[in-house]
């Protein structure tokens, strides 16, 4: 195949694999892998290390051969060029393991395809669609989960009788929903094997109403879902897109919850914030308990870090952990994230892991929380810069270093705040705004004339969080 076929082909699977990983395991694991040949469907690419070739291997080997498959058909195979010795350009070649698809879970949710599941009529036959890495014990409480956890807890020891059923939980991305509703289904099928429980995605759902209706089999459908003991339905908020789905789901409700059968709903927001969702079905949502995951305080990100880097076996220094749970402060995704790409930075460009590399690192794959910039940084800065008490110039001190900072903090505020000159007086010592309107020609004028000044103040907004 010439290059152009070959290029067209893996760009189509990277487009594929980018559609179902996060930005940050796409940058870390994929972005680097470049296609170098297809030969009797046999596609072989070029890894930088034999840590990414077992990584990607022991992690992602399912939606690679899913990505792959799609372009060049059955029987796709996938072989590794491993860089084993970059200075001398020594490189080793390695089988995929000859996996078939049908042994991935991940299929069955990323494809378009309808898992059969509607065939199952047995519970041994009957998938339950779970992520056995999603357990409670790899689920890590803290403050912003703990009602949602102990809920979960409750919902599994005792499924369909206890009071917080329907369970909903929200939250925003990556705050761990989907992990805490697995867990409830695999804490139930260990606790009671002869359970019939479901995990399905909103659009997988909708997916298989689709075939319900194209084949004339709507009554088998709500049939199906009417024998599941533990319904676990992810990505509620989809609603609003197959409004259509909402009138069997209201059926299969009513009957699984008259019948002691658990439901377990995750959402990107509470009910009531659903658009397009019907009364009927929005109140018998709120029979149960609504629980919200709350994004992860600073504590309870250390421990998730601290927990991932145990369970990889790296051991990171404590500043280093203290940084990433002080810059990545969103979810429990982008932490994992973060501890991902400095694993393949160090590996790949053999570094040690430290302050320096988590910085670069974390500003490379945009995972550091931009802050706004405030008077009180803006103050901080300058005074640090000058040398001065920033509690001065709170004062009526008329000294010239304290007028100096004074003024320039004004300037400073002013040309990056929407502040009015009146709120940056009030804030920076107590002064009106025609004191302001004088601070701020000084420091113009003297940009103007005085070269060194000028590059004290390309220093100071340099040391701003801009």
């Amino acid at each position: 195949m010439n290059d152009n076929g070959l290029e067209r082909i893996w760009g189509n699977c990277l487009e594929f694999i980018k559609d179902n990983v996060s930005q940050t395991v796409y940058n870390s694991w994929f972005a680097d892998i470049k296609a170098l040949k297809l030969q009797d469907k046999e596609l072989t690419i070029q890894v930088p290390s034999p840590f990414v070739y077992e990584y990607l291997e022991a992690n992602y080997l399912g939606i690679l051969k899913m990505a792959i498959t799609r372009q060049i058909g059955e029987g796709a195979q996938l072989m590794y060029s491993v860089v084993t010795d970059k200075g001398n350009d020594i490189k080793a070649e390695y089988k995929s393991v000859n996996h078939t698809l049908d042994s991935y879970k991940e299929q069955q949710v990323l494809s378009n395809r309808t898992p059969g599941v509607l065939d199952a009529p047995k519970v041994q036959d009957l998938d339950p669609m779970l992520n056995p890495n999603y357990n409670f014990d790899t689920f890590i409480e803290g403050v912003s989960n703990k009602l949602a956890r102990t809920a979960a807890e409750t919902v599994s020891q005792n499924p369909g009788y206890s009071t917080f059923n329907p369970l909903f939980i929200y939250g925003e991305s990556g705050v761990g929903k989907t992990h805490i509703a697995n867990a409830i289904g695999i804490k139930v099928k260990e606790l009671f094997p002869s359970k019939r429980v479901l995990y399905v995605s909103t659009h997988l759902l909708f997916m298989q109403y689709a075939d319900a209706v194209k084949h004339n089999s709507i009554s088998d459908f709500i049939n199906f879902y009417q024998t599941i003991d533990v319904l676990i339905i992810d990505d509620l908020q989809e609603l609003e897109t197959y409004v259509k789905t909402q009138n069997p789901l209201f059926h299969i409700f009513n009957h699984l919850h008259l019948n002691h059968k658990q439901l377990i709903l995750t959402s990107d927001r509470p009910p009531k914030d659903i658009k397009s969702l019907e009364d009927r079905l929005l109140s018998r949502f709120k029979w149960g308990l609504v629980a919200e995951l709350e994004k992860p305080d600073l504590e309870l990100r250390k421990r998730i870090l601290r927990e991932k880097t145990r369970r990889d076996g790296i051991s990171l220094p404590d500043d280093v952990i203290d940084y990433i749970a002080e810059n990545v402060v969103d979810n429990a995704r982008d932490l994992e994230g973060a501890i991902v790409s400095l694993m393949a930075y160090s590996t790949t460009f053999n570094r040690d892991i430290d302050i320096s590399l988590a910085k670069t690192i974390l500003e490379k794959c945009s995972l550091i929380e931009e802050k706004p910039l405030t008077i009180d940084e803006i103050v901080q800065r300058v005074c640090d810069y000058f040398k001065v008490d920033s509690k001065l110039l709170q004062t009526k001190s008329r000294k010239r270093e304290i007028v100096q900072a004074r003024q320039v903090s004004m300037f400073l505020a002013k040309k990056y705040l929407d502040y009015s000159t009146s709120q940056i007086g009030a804030t920076i010592g107590g002064r009106d705004h025609a004191t302001v309107l004088h601070a701020l020609n000084v420091v113009r004028n003297q940009l103007e004339i005085d070269r060194s000044f000028k590059e004290d103040m390309s220093e100071i907004e340099g040391s701003l969080s801009l």
